[in-house]
Order: structure tokens, then sequence, then C-alpha cells
């Protein structure tokens, strides 16, 4: 059961991001690396802190965990919120980053949001609905593949990878049809629309994937670590995560991660 106002809530915080980021975009902002080398903005600051309020007008009682201002969670519900996911991207002035918003119930995620601030579009999941809307089309459903040979493959970028994980991905991108780079969670919402078919990445914290479970599950997907765990708050994980748009092809992919023959 999704909790009364919270889908209201998860759509006045992506609103509050959106005005937040787009005075930002392509206007020379600068960037900091954080301690893990990845890049952080005015703009990401200035869009959690409007989320932040959002949700907590909407849904006082429920705890928060974002990227930019840590951990304030409690009880049985908690958001867990990007405010700019693909900050890189954010930058270098290319609108492919996105806005995430994950609602999870005792760690299970239950309600997603991706929205993209400067082209509108937006993915909305919860209860097992999925919704989208942006000025481009796009129908949600996840598309069926008979064989990996046929899969679209989609990573954020190598730089993620310890060596032993590029060794795994290689093989992975030697099995599927294609291997294209980028996107970061935006990767998730096109999977959703069927544009993409499977999407692997490591180095992942709660706040990359929450938002998209439920709504590459309500696509017709499904989602989980490298090793098939189920992505859950407080879960035990490596950091790996495995998108599938056709989860008949889960066992083939997890065994050509692990090497295995098929």
């Amino acid at each position: 059961m999704i909790p009364e106002g919270a889908i209201e809530a998860a759509k006045a915080a992506a609103e509050a991001a959106r005005a937040a980021i787009r005075p930002y975009f392509r206007a020379g902002v600068g960037a900091d690396d954080k301690a893990d080398a990845s890049p952080v903005t005015a703009a990401d600051r200035a869009a959690e802190t409007a989320m932040r309020a959002a949700l907590a007008r909407h849904t006082p009682g429920f705890g928060v965990i974002g990227e930019e201002f840590g951990d304030d969670r409690r009880g049985r519900f908690n958001w867990v919120i990007d405010p700019i996911d693909g900050t890189r991207e954010f930058i270098t002035g290319r609108a492919s980053f996105v806005t995430l918003i994950g609602l999870v119930e005792d760690g299970v995620p239950v309600l997603g949001l991706i929205d993209q601030p400067m082209t509108g579009e937006r993915w909305l999941a919860a209860g097992g609905q999925i919704e989208f809307s942006g000025p481009f089309g796009g129908v949600p459903g996840c598309r069926r593949r008979a064989a990996l040979g046929e899969a679209e493959l989609s990573c954020t970028g190598p730089e993620w990878f310890a060596p032993a994980q590029r060794v795994a991905f290689d093989r992975l991108g030697r099995a599927c049809r294609r291997v294209s780079w980028g996107d970061n969670a935006y990767a998730a919402g096109l999977l959703a629309l069927g544009a993409i078919d499977i999407i692997a990445e490591a180095g992942h914290k709660p706040w990359d994937w929450a938002a998209s479970v439920p709504i590459v599950e309500a696509a017709g997907g499904a989602m989980c670590d490298w090793s098939g765990r189920a992505l859950r708050l407080d879960a035990e994980t490596d950091g790996t995560v495995l998108i599938l748009g056709d989860p008949s092809l889960r066992d083939e992919a997890l065994a050509t991660l692990r090497g295995d023959s098929c």
C-alpha cells in the first residue's frame, strides 16, 4: 500500500528540484570534487535542499536519505533521493542527467520517480502502475528478447568498475548485440520504454537505484545485483546493479557475468 500523500510528495519534490536546477544549466556553474572524486555543484545542493523541504511538508513523518546531505532515516518509510544523477552530464551541458526520488518501505522500494528537468520527461511508478510523460513520445513497457545476442547493453562508464568487474562486463558486452555508454539512471527510464534491454553498473549507492526499481518492475523488467540478490536498503551489496528489460534473460546474464558456460 502506497501511503496517502506519497505520490503528491514525490511530484512536489520533483517540481522543486526542477525550479532549483534550471537556472544553473549551461550557466557555467563550477564543480567541486567529493571524496569519491565525483563532482558536486551548487545546483546539486540547492536541489536537494528544495526536495527535502517539499518532502517534509507533504510527508513529515518520513525519513530522507540523500546523496548530498546524508542519512536522516526514520521508521518504516524513507525517501531516497539524488538531486542530480549525472552531474558530469549536467556540468557539460547535456540533458541526460536526472533527478531521482524513491520511497522505500521497510527497505523495499515501493515508489519511484525519474525526472529530467530540462526536457520535462518524467517516469512515475507506484503500486505496480507506471506513467510516463514527455515531449518526445514513448510508451512504458519493456521489450522481450529471445537471447542476450539480441540485447542492447548500456552502462554509465567503465571508470566505476574494479578490474574483475570490467572483465565481467566486457564478457557480457561480447554476448550482447551492442554496448552503449552514458546516461546514468536516464538509461533506466529508456529501458522502461523499451529502448534499452540490459544495464550493468558498479559503484552504486541506494540513491542511484531506489527510484528505478519500481519503475523498471512496473514496466515488466527486473533488477538485482550481479549475484542475483534483490536491491534492498541495508541489504548486503557490492554496489553492482543489473537491470533487465526481459526478466527471462536474468539467468543467462548472471551466468555470463560470472563466466559460467551457458
